[in-house]
């Protein structure tokens, strides 16, 4: 292949497949009219006029989220056998294994850790802690919101006697423990926020006046 030359494909041909961060609904763009077939015929998709006269497609409104990716993974599997070129977001492949989201998630909280420990700044610190305790998307709030759910799943199964003497008794309090240490954090993120900014560097001990580092003084 020639320095030149560029990938040969025909942009009305390529469908992407993702999730509107806004509205929350699964959105696919692009394709032709046999396209638009099979995301209607295989993925249940609906068809919605976009701005600039160029139709786009999108699941009905309401849908779970696991049913969002079971549709959207039909469709871009039935696309990609007829011959189109697709681009499916990643968080939506139901194909994608478990463990590789575990993974992902391990890796993301190796480099916090990692990040913490070579925060070189009062706003690099406040940024961490941001993401440990953010109240949309912290770690912290997650984590709670992940307990108080399965403490809400625990509660209803049949015939579910749940006293004080059970260990399941004590997720609703856990996940309040959760929530308060969410607090704390921001308590703490934004001290640091406000906190006079210092960097590696400056965290030496001044040198008091008039005296040189011995190798300097040899240096005389």
């Amino acid at each position: 292949m020639k320095a030149t030359d560029e990938p040969d494909f025909i942009e009305q041909n390529y469908i992407t497949i993702t999730k509107d961060p806004r509205t929350e609904l699964v959105v696919a763009i692009g394709g032709t009219e046999r396209a638009a077939g099979i995301l209607q015929r295989v993925g249940g998709f609906l068809n919605a006029p976009g701005s600039g006269g160029r139709d786009y497609h999108r699941l009905p409104h309401g849908l779970p989220v696991e049913q969002q990716r079971l549709k959207a993974t039909a469709a871009s599997h039935a696309l990609l056998t007829a011959g189109h070129n697709v681009h499916l977001d990643p968080a939506l492949n139901t194909l994608v294994t478990p463990d590789s989201e575990r993974e992902a998630a391990l890796r993301y909280l190796a480099h916090l850790s990692e990040r913490a420990s070579r925060a070189k700044s009062t706003t690099e610190v406040a940024e961490i802690l941001t993401e440990v305790a953010g109240p949309a998307e912290g770690l912290l709030p997650l984590t709670r919101e992940v307990v108080v759910r399965a403490s809400i799943t625990c509660s209803k199964r049949p015939n579910a006697v749940i006293d004080d003497a059970s260990p399941l008794s004590q997720l609703a309090p856990t996940a309040d423990t959760l929530l308060r240490a969410a607090h704390q954090v921001l308590v703490a993120r934004n001290h640091t926020a406000r906190a006079p900014q210092w960097s590696a560097a400056a965290t030496a001990p001044p040198i008091p006046a008039g005296q040189l580092p011995a190798s300097t003084t040899r240096l005389r």
